[in-house]
């Protein structure tokens, strides 16, 4: 499964403005409205505050990437925000994030979530892809640079 097909201009952010990490959480998480129901939305925001309590996704180099599992839902999604001004995350390298790449999946597929987070920490591991991904001031440009920089990195 490719990230970019994860994602779509509805779930994608180009210049949030948050004051903080759960205002931030809240906002990625309801980016999926139009893709879930209500319960399920819920179910997500669960399990996405739920994995925060256990220790920060910020994961360094101005990088969240928050993420869990639900039950009430049977695929995968994602949504993806640059921020307009880094917030504090509780990174692992005690400086704010910038970019994050939310990721939920189901309780059931347990192997293709940790592949999927794997993939994205490999992706967003490349300052040069994470430094264009800044520069961008739509959604379709972020889209378009995930779509490249993946057929780049994982088709070869």
């Amino acid at each position: 499964m490719n990230i970019y097909s994860l994602l779509s201009e509805d779930t994608v952010l180009p210049r949030l403005k948050v004051k903080d990490k759960e205002t931030l959480l809240n906002t990625l998480v309801d980016l999926l409205k139009e893709q879930v129901d209500g319960d399920q939305l819920e179910s997500i925001r669960e399990a996405v505050f739920e994995r925060e309590e256990i220790m920060s996704t910020g994961v360094g180099k101005g990088l969240g990437i928050p993420h869990g599992k639900a039950s009430a839902i049977d695929e995968s999604y994602a949504s993806f925000a640059i921020l307009a001004e880094p917030v504090d995350y509780e990174s692992i390298d005690e400086k704010p994030v910038q970019l994050v790449f939310m990721l939920v999946g189901p309780e059931s597929k347990n192997s293709t979530h940790i592949k999927l987070l794997s993939r994205i920490s490999r992706l967003m591991n490349n300052t040069s892809f994470r430094e264009s991904l800044i520069e961008c001031h739509t959604s379709e440009e972020i889209l378009t640079r995930f779509k490249k920089e993946e057929e780049k990195y994982f088709e070869n």
